[in-house]
């Protein structure tokens, strides 16, 4: 019980951290420069007309900010912000209960949204077109359908997978806006700002390695910044040297492309026992201890980008720059 009680501490800790250094507006929004200048479009035409802004879809890889975006819309339109996430809405009264106990003018954040079950999303339907919702108040002969209107709000849906949203859901949010990986250049600035606020200094070179390790994710460059900076502290320095930051990122299993030791055991089983693929993704999952949900979403699209991996309609496929950079010898295929 004590061992729960701490790690909840920890994790709150972390999450605190992690809120703090978010940006609150646009000015402090780092990257995705073409997704940031369409949202401020829509949001200073909404607020001119005195409307709600759209619904608005927000997909793309995980951690490259799409609850931070959420939180920036709903603070630019001077509105209260709801969140909530697809597994957490199980039954068609648990949304309702959300929607009912919105204000006028509200934000609704639902992250992974994909996960709605079927029944909930035929009740999100109305909600986002007519702003009502029909619920059905008793039961088989004394069953009768009530429709509830509901006060105007914004709707924003994130996902990892937008594939997997039915066409009559996505088809009725109005702005689409796709996420991609950041640059080392707007990490290397997240970095630096994020240093601010945490009251520790990187040097210009820490900054950049910290963010040629960091996969193109926000999320990840400031989780590794907060570990860089515990070995910064034990060492009885509040200066990250390029040196220092190396060390730390060498310490944590963090190769110079950003890839763990889950990426390079999934690229080495792939490797050496399915000879380089095709391979199912689901045996891969099995054979190195992972779910296929998380090497599908976590790990897969970063090694796809980096063209380390490719997805063929027989499964997965290492390419060939994966051996000269895991210095492997190419295995011979039959």
């Amino acid at each position: 019980m004590e061992e729960r009680i701490v790690s909840q501490e920890a994790h709150d800790t972390e999450q605190s951290i992690e809120t703090g250094i978010r940006p609150v507006d646009f000015s402090q929004y780092i990257g995705q420069e073409k997704v940031k200048d369409n949202l401020e479009v829509f949001i200073k035409a909404a607020k001119l007309r005195e409307e709600c802004l759209d619904h608005v879809l927000l997909h793309g890889p995980p951690g490259l900010g799409k609850t931070t975006l959420a939180m920036i819309i709903a603070n630019e339109m001077g509105v209260n912000l709801r969140t909530t996430s697809g597994p957490a809405i199980e039954r068609p009264g648990d949304l309702a209960a959300i929607l009912t106990g919105l204000e006028p003018g509200d934000v609704l954040f639902i992250d992974e949204i994909h996960r709605l079950p079927r029944s909930v999303e035929e009740v999100l339907y109305p909600a986002m077109e007519d702003f009502c919702i029909d619920i059905v108040i008793g039961k088989e002969t004394t069953a009768r359908s009530v429709r509830l209107d509901l006060p105007p709000f914004t709707l924003i849906g994130a996902t990892t997978r937008a594939g997997m949203l039915s066409s009559p859901l996505r088809d009725r949010f109005g702005v689409h806006s796709r996420l991609e990986y950041y640059t080392e250049a707007e990490l290397a600035e997240i970095v630096t700002r994020s240093g601010d606020l945490l009251h520790v200094m990187l040097e210009k070179e820490a900054a950049h390695e910290l963010a040629k390790r960091s996969r193109g994710t926000p999320r990840i460059a400031n989780r590794l910044l907060r570990r860089v900076r515990d070995f910064a502290q034990v060492e009885g320095t509040d200066i990250i040297s390029l040196s220092l930051a190396q060390v730390a990122l060498d310490r944590l299993q963090v190769d110079k492309r950003g890839l763990d030791e889950i990426d390079h055991k999934l690229l080495k089983t792939i490797i050496h026992k399915f000879k380089g693929g095709p391979v199912g993704v689901e045996t891969v999952a099995a054979s190195i201890g992972e779910e296929s949900n998380t090497i599908e979403d976590v790990y897969e699209p970063y090694l796809m980008q980096i063209g380390f991996l490719a997805r063929t309609p027989r499964g997965r496929v290492v390419t060939p720059q994966v051996y000269d950079y895991l210095q492997l010898e190419v295995p011979y295929n039959d």
